[in-house]
């Protein structure tokens, strides 16, 4: 399990790397227009990324 859990951490860490690797601007300019948002919005986000993970996980498991 211990294994699982590492390797799914490396694959996030691989996936977050890419964009800020291969287009640095645009990545440079998406964090410009998160911090404009105001708290709520920036919760349902990360909301809505936790339930599409759970999901995920649900499907695939």
């Amino acid at each position: 399990m211990l294994t699982t859990l590492g390797l799914a951490f490396a694959l996030m860490l691989v996936l977050e790397g890419l964009m800020p690797f291969l287009a640095p601007a645009a990545w440079r300019d998406m964090f410009r227009r998160v911090i404009e948002l105001n708290d709520g919005q920036i919760r349902f986000i990360g909301l809505a990324a936790i339930l599409v993970g759970l999901g995920l996980f649900w499907i695939i498991s």
